[in-house]
């Protein structure tokens, strides 16, 4: 579904923008502005300081980040911003991004869309084509041999197997914190639980093609203000 191997490109090219810390600076604040600094009663804060941690971002950056979202400290104020578009070959592409400032984010992001010959759409162009979903992947060094099952019992919709060890569990987003809490009482090590935007009918590209959308993805996905990166290329 895409998923791990966008994920994958877009923390190498941000490791090497060195903008990490920045962009878990960003969604730390803005969760903490959405739904409060208290990360026991805010989900969204919960995954994001659990992200900053895995990223050994400082434990100082993260309380402030968390005071800057609960307008305890001054600072900027990022809004969440949902772009959609077209990557080559007509590939659906939905982008999720923190800015402080639409005009400049939007006008980049339409540069970088017609430099890997795409195409920055209006909102709703795309979103018809993806369903939310919450995904939850996590790690068993015994993993069971019946996933579905074990997929039923924590009230997932699904499960798909990504490794050896790990397993990813996609949940209808009202269940993401419900089932991200099952499995670690079962034995589980979490280690991502974030909600995503799944395409509902995928498209498969000869490999030349498939090229040219993976370099448009991550060119995008490097950019700054982008935190999320959904596409619908198989």
């Amino acid at each position: 579904m895409g998923r791990g191997w966008i994920q994958g490109y877009k923390d190498e090219q941000a490791a090497k923008k060195g903008n990490v810390f920045t962009k878990l600076s960003k969604e730390i604040s803005v969760a903490a502005r959405l739904g409060g600094p208290d990360p026991d009663g805010n989900a969204r804060l919960r995954a994001a300081i659990e992200d900053a941690r895995a990223a050994s971002m400082p434990r100082d950056n993260i309380e402030k980040a968390i005071k800057k979202g609960a307008g305890l400290l001054e600072g900027v104020n990022y809004e969440d911003v949902m772009y959609e578009g077209y990557a080559p070959h007509g590939v659906a592409v939905m982008v999720e991004a923190l800015t402080d400032n639409r005009n400049r984010t939007v006008s980049e992001l339409k540069s970088l869309f017609k430099d890997y010959s795409g195409n920055l759409g209006e909102p709703g162009s795309v979103a018809w084509m993806f369903q939310k979903v919450g995904i939850v992947e996590a790690t068993n060094q015994n993993l069971p041999e019946d996933l579905e099952t074990e997929a039923i019992e924590v009230n997932a919709q699904n499960v798909e197997k990504l490794d050896k060890n790990l397993a990813c569990f996609y949940t209808d987003p009202t269940d993401l914190d419900s089932v991200k809490t099952a499995l670690t009482s079962r034995g589980w090590g979490v280690a991502k639980a974030e909600f995503a935007y799944e395409a509902k009918n995928q498209t498969k590209l000869e490999d030349a093609k498939k090229k040219e959308v993976v370099e448009l993805l991550q060119a995008v996905s490097a950019h700054d203000d982008v935190r999320r990166v959904h596409t619908a290329l198989a």
